[in-house]
């Protein structure tokens, strides 16, 4: 347990989201998500994916879309910058359709960021979670991480749930740069 990691949500945070995103063809990432995540691996972070998909249990999307979605944005992240996401969760359920036991990975429950903790030795107190949502924030807190909430300018709603909630990030980022320039200058009291 002696990795540090950024853990990112996917849809609205790396990549526009257009909903239920199944065509790798319409990947657009945010910009500067190349240049962030290839400063933050040069700093010693591993990067992880985080996300809620219930568009699969839906039947919007499949289990086989989301892996080509997850591919094309490595593949996007090499060409731009010569980097990549380390690796990619991703809940497929959602209370409206499966059981509590299903949908307990689910964010803002930590199942996926502890799962992922233990497969990869990342010590969650060193760690970030970036994400554009209510859920994403408290996912994060609930596994002991720093959190930054990423604008990237279309979700001050979010922002209102979270304060409403009594609930502060760590940090509250313009955008994807911003939020890394916050990771590698910071110097929390851990």
């Amino acid at each position: 347990m002696n990795h540090k990691a950024v853990f990112l949500d996917r849809d609205g945070t790396l990549n526009i989201d257009p909903g239920y995103l199944g065509d790798p063809d319409k990947v657009k990432l945010f910009p500067g998500v190349a240049k962030g995540i290839a400063e933050l691996k040069k700093n010693g972070y591993k990067i992880i994916v985080i996300s809620n998909q219930s568009g699969i249990t839906r039947g919007l999307i499949t289990e086989e879309q989301v892996k080509a979605v997850n591919e094309r944005i490595n593949s996007i992240l090499g060409e731009e910058n010569n980097t990549s996401i380390d690796a990619f969760y991703y809940c497929p359920y959602h209370p409206e359709f499966d059981d509590d036991e299903k949908v307990k990975c689910r964010k803002p429950n930590p199942d996926m960021v502890l799962r992922a903790a233990e497969e990869n030795g990342i010590n969650l107190k060193d760690s970030f979670f970036f994400g554009d949502t209510t859920g994403d924030i408290e996912c994060g807190k609930n596994a002991g991480c720093e959190t930054i909430f990423v604008s990237n300018g279309s979700n001050k709603n979010e922002l209102i749930k979270l304060h409403n909630k009594n609930i502060f990030p760590t940090f509250e980022a313009q955008n994807f740069l911003n939020a890394c320039e916050f990771v590698l200058n910071f110097s929390g009291d851990k």
